[in-house]
């Protein structure tokens, strides 16, 4: 019996027992040695190879440990009569011919398939206009790099245990401090629940308080993430309309009264920039109280004004408990950092802590010592002070390099990014397509919508680029203007 039509290759890495093994189990695999056929001795086949018999040993014992092969005393050596692959894996002449499985998802699976999907692709390099981006450029990378030295050679074996499942407490304290004195919070750090990014908090937050099929309050258009997060935990999103004073409290009640949450970035509504008004948060705030809902609370680029102080947060206007403050150091530091927090009404603290512990048990330590003493040696506060002048410097330098393109810019005091609308008629997917190949980012505000709007628009991000590589954009922008230029759009 000859079980070898080619030759053994002694001047390979793989060793000599490998290739008989590999050798052997396709042909078993492939049906030229069925199942219940007889091997040659050990001794015949390494007659037959010229090979040693423990090399042709270690092959058989590999192919037997693995179930391809069985021995039988006083009989010999068998291809197993039930083989592995045959029970987990259809044999490799016979794929194509097999029935594709059809999986079965969950509702809440199939749900995020069909939503639009948040881009977090890497930009490789190319940062104009994308928004959410922090200035990478400026950040102060040494003093990051010394402290994560420091607290990287002062581990212990403490620190590699399980942490505490809210997070590190000094963290915990810095964030409570910063956010009480800067964003107006009232709060203790026993509040504070650490998670990774507002889309950790996002989900935890859902995953506490909404049960599948409850209503949830979204702005539309409006954050991609949270609608994710939202549909994730089984919620069913009601779109709420906002306009030159925010969410439209008074449409998300004729829409869905008893609603059990809302989502809103009161502080810079995304994408469209506006704040919410005083008369809409003290609305929205009885809304809650006399519905029983909570209301969270996404303070994403809140720090960054340009024209006074940070407006202070909905959470500090809260009488109720009906706010949950959500933050993140991914804008106003960078985006792999993937720290952020909740702060949580006292008597949802031990609930949220249940399931942060139910979900990853705890957060990594050593980005969280290096960040709550980033913080505590003031180094945050004079970044934050910092970026406030160069994003306000990039912003005027954006608005001015833009002022002829065919937009509509609308550039509030605040945040990271501004608004350019488009002509009626002008599709602002068209427009971002042609962009991208300009390697220009901008996000058409149409895919952040659950209802049509009456016109497209662009979301241009500025804290990432200096002036130079602004004007190179908006040139580059321009041209992709050009490119899908309607004459019935007005362009």
């Amino acid at each position: 019996m000859t079980l070898f039509n080619t030759q053994l290759k002694p001047e390979l890495a793989v060793p000599i027992y490998q290739q008989i093994y590999d050798h052997l189990r396709l042909a078993i695999l492939e049906g030229q040695l069925k199942q219940g056929a007889k091997l040659p001795s050990t001794r015949a086949l390494a007659d037959e190879l010229g090979v040693s018999r423990n090399t042709i040993l270690n092959a058989y014992d590999q192919l037997a440990a693995e179930g391809y092969l069985e021995r039988l005393e006083g009989k010999g050596t068998f291809v197993a009569q039930c083989l592995p692959e045959v029970l987990s894996t259809p044999k490799p002449h016979s794929r194509r011919a097999s029935t594709p499985r059809k999986h079965h998802l969950s509702e809440r699976a199939a749900a995020l398939l069909s939503a639009p999907a948040m881009s977090i692709d890497p930009p490789r390099g190319h940062f104009a206009f994308r928004a959410g981006m922090p200035a990478l450029d400026a950040f102060p990378f040494e003093l990051w790099a010394k402290l994560v030295s420091r607290h990287a050679h002062g581990l212990h074996p403490g620190v590699l245990m399980y942490q505490d499942p809210a997070g590190y407490r000094p963290l915990r304290q810095a964030i409570a401090d910063h956010a009480i004195v800067a964003r107006q919070v009232h709060c203790s750090p026993e509040q504070v629940i650490i998670v990774s990014g507002s889309q950790g908090a996002l989900h935890l937050a859902a995953r506490v308080l909404l049960n599948a099929g409850d209503a949830v309050w979204v702005e539309d258009p409006g954050y991609l993430g949270a609608r994710t997060a939202l549909l994730a935990a089984g919620a069913r999103l009601v779109p709420v309309p906002v306009d030159a004073e925010g969410l439209m409290v008074d449409a998300g009640i004729a829409r869905a009264p008893k609603a059990r949450m809302a989502y809103l970035t009161p502080s810079h509504q995304f994408p469209q920039g506006m704040t919410l008004s005083l008369r809409r948060r003290l609305a929205i705030l009885d809304w809650a109280k006399q519905a029983n809902a909570y209301l969270l609370e996404d303070d994403y680029d809140g720090e960054y004004r340009y024209d006074g102080r940070p407006l202070a947060s909905l959470q500090g206007l809260d009488e109720h408990e009906s706010v949950i403050y959500l933050g993140t150091f991914s804008k106003v530091l960078f985006p792999s950092l993937r720290i952020g927090y909740a702060i949580v009404p006292p008597a949802l603290v031990d609930a949220f802590i249940a399931m942060r512990r139910a979900i990853d048990v705890n957060p990594p330590h050593l980005e969280q010592a290096v960040l709550a003493e980033f913080i505590a040696e003031g180094h945050f506060t004079r970044h934050l002070r910092r970026m406030r002048t160069l994003y306000a410097e990039r912003r005027t330098s954006l608005l001015e390099a833009a002022r002829d393109l065919p937009l509509e810019l609308y550039a509030p005091p605040t945040g990271m990014h501004l608004i350019g609308w488009l002509p009626p008629g002008v599709d602002d997917q068209v427009v971002a397509q042609a962009a991208a190949q300009r390697q220009v980012r901008v996000m058409p505000i149409s895919t952040l919508a659950i209802e049509p709007l009456a016109r497209g628009g662009l979301v241009l991000g500025y804290a990432a680029v200096n002036q130079q590589q602004i004007e190179d954009a908006v040139r580059q922008l321009g041209e992709a203007l050009r490119e899908v230029h309607n004459p019935g759009a007005g362009i």
